[in-house]
């Protein structure tokens, strides 16, 4: 009888199970607990409160009384993917990530709405990812400015921005591009004190006059390696940073070693340029492809210019630096970098949730194994980031899990036919995945502007 009640609420439209108990069996097991790719068939794992509890052969691990059964019959069992950059914009935005087996995030631009974002997840009083968010942007006067941007010169100032961060909730720090070195060195010295991490664009200095054709970048780029910073983000602006905007792959490979020499992370999003690329060569018709209803409509009107801009490029514009990126994402991995799965969704045309399964399509491009790709997406970010235990299948972590018809080892394809997610404590069927995607559809202009309205207010920042 049990049995019947699972199938009939599989089959229900739109329907997902809240069990306290629930064991699903006969899988092959992708747990991501190995440095080498590992599937072990005949599998099950029982789960109880949201937390796996027992992991074994199918002979080993019981249901255990009251508990709900879901046969994986022969079905890949892995971990929810991990979203390590993304920008949050609304709720509604929320279950659009879950939809695509994504079950946790990083918010990397956050306002107070955010933790209260958190809260409510953690709480189970709303669907959506496990989140984990930066405070609001900090970033000094320069080109790289953007209107969202809590902008600090001093050191003064900037202590004072990342004491304000703390006392509203905040625990994590991002930086940006244009940071004088007096605010920088500030930022880590007082994140440090207060035990926040700091994570974001390597902080080039005040970009004067002539930097960097004529003179060298204030902050040099190998100066941050041994600052401490979680993740560098964006491979781009490593690229710039790092190797002055130069195409080189001896120049890159010998920088990857320096990356990796001193412990650091790197998140490429290469998805965040790739993007623009691919507006330029389509003159404007990616913009209209399917999902793009899920992005935030505030936020897409805020970046018409933008579309307008790179709809009118010459088809193949930035192919060259896009293909330059990807190969660069396979050389740090080749030279040990911890390598992050960051897809810079909710900004641009970068879609919440699939953006993250198309940027390990092109980490695959650029030369990674699926392997190493479903790495960055699940052990790496788990065991680099504050996540609680998520990543990896094993007993007494999260039971954030992703169920798929064929094996994504062999190909990545696989990620994009879910039969069903686990997160939160719910079971969502394919009928629940769909209803979590409409639901993502239903956003709030007003509730948008409302809320960013108030963060900048909170962060001290006025729109002029």
């Amino acid at each position: 009888m049990l049995r019947f009640l699972l199938v009939l609420v599989c089959l229900l439209p739109g329907i997902s199970a809240a069990a306290d108990s629930l064991l699903i069996k006969n899988i092959h097991l992708i747990a991501m607990t190995g440095p080498e790719p590992e599937v072990l068939p005949g599998y099950s794992v029982r789960i109880e409160q949201g937390v796996i509890r027992e992991v074994g052969p199918v002979s080993q691990v019981s249901a255990g009384a009251g508990a709900e059964v879901l046969d994986g019959q022969g079905q890949y069992l892995l971990p929810g993917l991990i979203d390590v950059h993304v920008h949050v914009w609304d709720k509604a935005e929320l279950p659009a990530y879950l939809s695509y087996g994504v079950t946790a995030v990083r918010n990397a631009s956050g306002m107070p709405f955010h933790l209260d974002y958190a809260r409510a997840i953690s709480a189970g009083e709303l669907t959506g990812p496990f989140l984990l968010t930066t405070g609001p942007i900090l970033n000094s006067p320069g080109p790289n400015q953007q209107a969202n941007h809590k902008l600090v010169i001093t050191a003064d100032e900037a202590v004072a921005a990342v004491r304000d961060q703390y006392q509203q909730g905040f625990r994590h720090i991002k930086v940006y591009s244009n940071l004088s070195r007096v605010a920088y060195e500030a930022i880590l010295a007082e994140a440090a004190e207060l035990g926040m991490t700091v994570m974001g664009h390597s902080p080039e200095g005040l970009r004067d006059e002539g930097i960097p054709t004529e003179k060298p970048f204030n902050i040099a780029f190998e100066e941050i390696l041994d600052d401490g910073l979680v993740t560098l983000e964006h491979m781009e602006t490593i690229v710039w940073h790092g190797l002055y905007d130069a195409l080189d792959e001896d120049r890159l490979r010998a920088l990857a070693r320096a990356i990796a020499a001193q412990g650091n992370a790197v998140t490429p999003t290469l998805l965040a340029h790739h993007n623009l690329a691919e507006v330029a060569r389509t003159q404007g018709a990616y913009l209209q492809r399917p999902g793009t209803e899920m992005l935030n409509p505030f936020i897409a009107a805020l970046e018409q210019p933008l579309y307008d801009f790179w709809s009118s490029q010459p088809v193949g514009s930035r192919h060259e630096q896009d293909v330059f990126y990807q190969q660069a994402t396979r050389m740090m991995q080749e030279e040990g970098v911890m390598l992050l799965a960051g897809s810079d969704a909710g900004i641009f045309t970068n879609i919440p949730g699939e953006s993250l399964l198309d940027e390990l399509d092109l980490m695959v491009a650029g030369g990674l194994t699926p392997f190493q790709a479903i790495q960055t997406a699940t052990a790496n970010a788990g065991w680099r980031l504050p996540l609680e235990g998520r990543g990896v299948i094993r007993e007494g972590h999260p039971a954030d899990l992703i169920l798929v018809e064929h094996n994504p080892l062999d190909d990545l394809r696989a990620l994009r036919t879910l039969s069903g997610v686990v997160a939160q404590g719910h079971w969502y069927d394919r009928d629940g995945l769909a209803d979590l995607r409409a639901q993502a559809s239903q956003t709030s202009v007003e509730r948008t502007q409302t809320q960013l309205m108030e963060g900048l207010a909170a962060q001290g920042t006025t729109l002029e």
